[in-house]
C-alpha cells in the first residue's frame, strides 16, 4: 500500500474532481457572458457613469482563465492545478484588498467578495490534500 487512501472514482475521475469542474465551469462561463456583456455595454456607457472598464475586461480575462485551467485539470495536467492555485490566490487577494478598502481592481462588488474567497479556500484546501497533488505529479 502507498498510504494514500484511495478516492471515489466515476470513469476514471474522483467525485471531487468532478465537482470542481462542474463548479468551475459554471465560474468561468459566467464571468466570460458577463465579460463578454459588460465590455461591449461598458464601451457605450462608461461616459455615462457605469462599472470602470477594466472591470469588465477582468471579468472577462478571470472568466477565461478559469475555463482554460479547468480544463487542464480535467485532463489531469500539472498546469491546470497551478493555474487554478493561482488564480484562486489572485481572487483571495483582490477580493480581500476590495473588502478591506484597499486598492483592488475598481469595481469588484463587495456582496461577493466574501463568497468568492471562502469558495477560494475552498478549493484551495481541496487541491492541496495529499491524494489530490498526487494526481498532479507533486
Amino acid at each position: 500500500m502507498s498510504g494514500i487512501p484511495s478516492l471515489a472514482t466515476l470513469r476514471g475521475r474522483t467525485i471531487g474532481t468532478i465537482l470542481l469542474v462542474a463548479a468551475q465551469i459554471t465560474i468561468g462561463l459566467t464571468h466570460v457572458f458577463f465579460g463578454v456583456w459588460l465590455v461591449f455595454g461598458e464601451l457605450s456607457f462608461t461616459v455615462y457613469g457605469g462599472l470602470p472598464l477594466v472591470y469588465s475586461f477582468y471579468t472577462l480575462a478571470f472568466g477565461m482563465a478559469t475555463l482554460i485551467c479547468t480544463y487542464g485539470i480535467w485532463l489531469g495536467n500539472r498546469w491546470g492545478w497551478l493555474g487554478t492555485v493561482g488564480v484562486c490566490l489572485f481572487v483571495i487577494v483582490a477580493d480581500g484588498f476590495t473588502l478591506l478598502n484597499l486598492p483592488s481592481v475598481p469595481g469588484i462588488p463587495k456582496s461577493a467578495g466574501a463568497a468568492e474567497i471562502v469558495y477560494s479556500l475552498a478549493v484551495l484546501l481541496y487541491l492541496f490534500q495529499k491524494q489530490v497533488r498526487s494526481k498532479y505529479r507533486f
